[in-house]
């Protein structure tokens, strides 16, 4: 094995490495002792204990900023929920007005119908009113000017009016041109022709089978019917 060159200061930093060792020697003194190995270690360890607390750091940074993160983005959906309620809000508010205007005109229309209505009414009582006073003041009028009634004279009876109207009329016969009817006089039986006079001033004016009619100058009439028709 080749032999290999050692400086004292490797040498020396090798036995403070190893530590107190008993079975190695130290002539020259230069092992340290164990409470100086703690300030040695120190610098050795603080790197790695800095490079913790800036991991942990980072880490409390990221979950801090993840959390306001999520509270940004409940905030953002609250802020869009209560938009969007406004909104339906508003609509619902701007419905309803337009529907109270609507309802409001109408209303106004009725009542202008109304009114109409209820002056036309007015004005057809007062005319009733008007007629019935009209009315009230021709019937009093009516009253007051109401001609005395005369009970009406019977006409006078006609020369033999009385007793033609107590003849019976028997029957009629025809032959020819000749059309004759018979009479009961009462007394006796008595036939005419017809046209003919028959008492005083009355003719034998129609011969029908049911009746015999005599007329008077005046416009007298008397019908003479069958015995056994009266």
């Amino acid at each position: 094995m080749p032999s290999r060159q050692i400086s004292p200061q490797s040498f020396d930093e090798i036995l403070s490495d190893l530590g107190d060792d008993p079975a190695i020697p130290d002539p020259h003194g230069i092992r340290k002792a164990p409470s100086s190995k703690s300030p040695s270690s120190a610098p050795h360890n603080q790197p790695n204990k800095n490079v913790n607390l800036e991991f942990l750091k980072g880490m409390d940074l990221t979950i801090q900023a993840q959390k306001i993160g999520g509270l940004l983005v409940i905030c953002a959906c609250l802020l869009g929920v209560c938009g969007g309620l406004y909104i339906v809000y508003e609509s619902f508010i701007s419905h309803t007005q337009l529907i109270a205007q609507s309802s409001q005109k109408e209303i106004s229309a009725l009542q202008k119908e109304f009114g109409l209505l209820r002056e036309e009414l007015e004005q057809g009582q007062d005319d009733l009113y008007d007629s019935f006073d009209k009315l009230e003041v021709s019937i009093h009028s009516f009253k007051e000017n109401k001609p005395l009634s005369k009970p009406s004279d019977k006409p006078k009876a006609l020369p033999h009016e009385g007793e033609l109207s107590r003849w019976r009329y028997l029957g009629a016969s025809q032959k020819g041109n000749f059309h004759q009817a018979f009479f009961h006089t009462g007394k006796q039986s008595e036939m005419f022709e017809k046209g003919s006079v028959v008492l005083g001033d009355w003719r034998l004016s129609h011969i029908e089978k049911e009746a015999a009619t005599l007329i008077h100058p005046h416009g007298r009439t008397i019908v003479l019917k069958p015995s056994k028709s009266e």
